[in-house]
This record gives structure tokens, sequence and C-alpha cells, in this order.
């Protein structure tokens, strides 16, 4: 699932509304789909805004709600007006931070505005059971071709929902 076209999307968000040209990304752990959710995040800042930066922490599991919170706190004292994450059940800490310190957030991988809307702007969602009906019904129509397959926005499996009580 390319959830990195909705987190490139997050990133475009991020650097036209910032203040301070910077931004915080945690990471649960340092694997390749979270690495690249986090650079198309970045990429997205750094086609509206060249100098943008985007610092990133990675807390090492998916659970530690406590240590997201604080890898999001020193984000924000190290200037980040947004905070993005992809960790999981740890990205509740960073929602906490983004509360605590008065920033915005965004959420991944499902629609997490409502966890704490006061904060979390828009979520990156990745609609897996659409996407496995979509093989599904290839396989009842003895049409599938074993294959490595790519969904994103176009296929609507990727999205990018607002919340609407902040936008």
């Amino acid at each position: 699932f390319m959830l990195e076209e909705a987190t490139y999307l997050e990133g475009m968000l991020t650097a036209s509304m910032s203040k301070t040209g910077k931004a915080g990304a945690v990471g649960g752990m340092a694997i390749p789909s979270v690495k690249s959710t986090i650079m198309a995040y970045e990429g997205g800042a750094k086609a509206v805004n060249p100098s943008f930066q985007v610092m990133t922490s990675y807390v090492g599991n998916w659970e530690d709600v406590g240590a997201a919170k604080e890898a999001a706190l020193a984000l924000v004292q190290q200037g980040a007006d947004f905070l993005f994450h992809n960790a999981d059940a740890a990205g509740l800490g960073v929602f906490q931070a983004a509360q605590q310190q008065q920033v915005l957030a965004f959420g991944a991988n499902k629609n997490q505005n409502d966890i704490a809307p006061d904060v979390v702007l828009a979520s990156a969602v990745i609609d897996i059971p659409r996407g496995f009906l979509t093989v599904a019904r290839q396989v009842k129509d003895h049409t599938f071709v074993a294959r490595v397959e790519k969904m994103g926005m176009k296929d609507g499996v990727v999205s990018l929902q607002y919340n609407p009580k902040l936008v």
C-alpha cells in the first residue's frame, strides 16, 4: 500500500502552515515501510519550502506510548510546530505531546482524527479491506495473476482524511 502518497500531502500541508519551518516525525522502528513514509512526508514539505526541516526520532518499538511522547516533546523543544508519526500504538504518545505543547499532528495508517480531535489535522489512511477485496475479486473471476501489487490513492485504497473539526 502506497501510504507515502498521503504522507507526502501531509508534508505539503505542514510546510504551507508551519511558522517555524520545522516538523518532527516519530517512527516506531526504522524499517523500510516506516522510513519511506517519513521520507515522503519530508519530500512533500520540501516541495513547498526547500529549506523545510523534518527532524526524526525512532522509539524502537510499536507500543511504548511514553517513549513516543518523550521523543515528540524533544522534537517540539527543537522547534517543531507539527508532528507526524508512523508508530502504531506508540503514536498515541505523539498526540499527547501535541496536546500538551499545542501543536498540530497527523495520524497514520488509519483515521486517527477522533483520537485527539483538537490537534490531529488529518490522517493518512490505508483501507486494507478494500485492497484485499480487489484481489479477492480477481481470484473469484479467475483473472488474478501473481505479482507485486501496489495500491494507492488512485485505487481508493490510500487516502488523506481531514479532521472536519480543524479544517
